[in-house]
C-alpha cells in the first residue's frame, strides 16, 4: 500500500496569490500598512499564524493574531466569490486516478485552517470526502518545515512514511516532506526548481501525472 499526501494551496488550488492579496488587504485595512508580495514568500506553507505574524514582526507591528486571521479569511472568501477558476490543470484527473487505484491511499496535508480549507476545496470542485485522511493546520502544533503534518497524515492512512509521496509547491513543504522520510514531488507553481532544493522530482504541472509516476518515485 502507498499513500499520496497532497498539500492544498499552490498544489491543488491556485490560491497562493489570493492568500497574499487577502493578507495585504488585512494589514492595510487594520493597521494602515501596505505590504508587498515579497514580504510573504518566506512564510508560504507555514500556516496562517506564522503567515501573518512573521511579516508583522518584520515591519515591527504588534497585531491581534486571531482578529487578523479572521479578517484575512473574510477577504479571501470575497476574492474566491469573484468566480475565478482556481483548480490547477490535471488535479481532478490525478485525484480521481489515485482514489480509484486500490494500491493507494490519499491524504490532504495543509497548514491552512479547516474553515479556509473547506471554502478553498469547494471553490476548486474538490470534496473532503475524497481523501482517506485530512490533516489541517488546527490538528498539528508544529507547522512546516517540521514534518509533523506529513507523519500524522501517513499514520492516519496506515502507511509507512517510506511508502508515501508528498506533492508540494513550497520550500517549507519540501523540507517537511524530506524530514518525514518521504519522497517529494515538487510542483513549480509557486517557487522555481532551483528554490525547491531537495525534492526528488519536479513537475511544472500535474497534467499527465499518474499513480504509476508516483510509484516510480518509491522504487
Amino acid at each position: 500500500m502507498y499513500a499520496a499526501l497532497f498539500d492544498m494551496d499552490g498544489v491543488l488550488a491556485d490560491t497562493e496569490g489570493l492568500i497574499c492579496e487577502a493578507t495585504i488587504g488585512m494589514f492595510e485595512e487594520c493597521y494602515g500598512v501596505r505590504m508587498k508580495e515579497a514580504d510573504f514568500l518566506a512564510y508560504v506553507g507555514t500556516g496562517a499564524i506564522r503567515y501573518v505574524e512573521g511579516p508583522a514582526a518584520d515591519y515591527g507591528i504588534t497585531i491581534d493574531t486571531e482578529a487578523a486571521i479572521a479578517r484575512r479569511h473574510e477577504n479571501f472568501v470575497a476574492l474566491l466569490q469573484s468566480g475565478r477558476e482556481i483548480v490547477f490543470p490535471g488535479v481532478l484527473e490525478l485525484l480521481c486516478a489515485v482514489r480509484n487505484d486500490a494500491r493507494w491511499k490519499m491524504a490532504l496535508a495543509t497548514s491552512t485552517p479547516i474553515d479556509t480549507a473547506q471554502v478553498t476545496l469547494r471553490a476548486a470542485h474538490i470534496e473532503l470526502g475524497w481523501f482517506d485522511a485530512v490533516m489541517h493546520g488546527g490538528l498539528v502544533t508544529r507547522k512546516k518545515p517540521d514534518p509533523e503534518i506529513f507523519l500524522a497524515a501517513s499514520a492516519a492512512c496506515g502507511v509507512e512514511p517510506s511508502r508515501c509521496v508528498v506533492i508540494e509547491d513550497s520550500v517549507q513543504g519540501v523540507a517537511a516532506g524530506k524530514a518525514a522520510g518521504m519522497k517529494v514531488l515538487a510542483v513549480t507553481n509557486t517557487f522555481t526548481r532551483e528554490q525547491l532544493t531537495g525534492a526528488d522530482q519536479f513537475a511544472s504541472t500535474l497534467e499527465g501525472i499518474t499513480p504509476e509516476h508516483l510509484e516510480q518515485l518509491l522504487s
